[in-house]
């Protein structure tokens, strides 16, 4: 099951994982104690601090802001496509339409 953080509650996250992370001997380590006191999983603040990373230009990769904007074409792409599968079946409706002999 997935959960949408809000992005206070991340950068709260990752403001503690700063302050602990001296404490221990290991990053694995600060994550386990930061995300125990948060009720998260550690690999769910490990992905939030390299994201973080990611953002501030510390560390290669698409950006949060890229990565919604790739979101957003790849879903107007598909629904640009199903609204041209439409078109091209009702033009060739009409067309057979138009083809069909009337009879009066």
């Amino acid at each position: 099951m997935s959960r949408i953080y809000p992005p206070e509650f991340r950068e709260r996250a990752l403001r503690l994982l700063a302050e602990v992370r001296a404490d221990h001997p290991s990053d694995w380590a600060a994550f386990t104690h930061a995300a125990g006191k948060l009720g998260v999983n550690p690999e769910t603040l490990r992905n939030w601090t390299r994201a973080a990373q990611v953002d501030a230009g510390h560390r290669p990769g698409l950006t949060s802001e890229a990565q919604a904007e790739i979101t957003r074409l790849e879903k107007q792409v598909r629904e640009l496509e199903r609204a041209n599968e439409i078109l091209k079946a009702a033009s060739v409706f009409f067309a057979k339409e138009l083809d069909r002999p009337t009879t009066r």
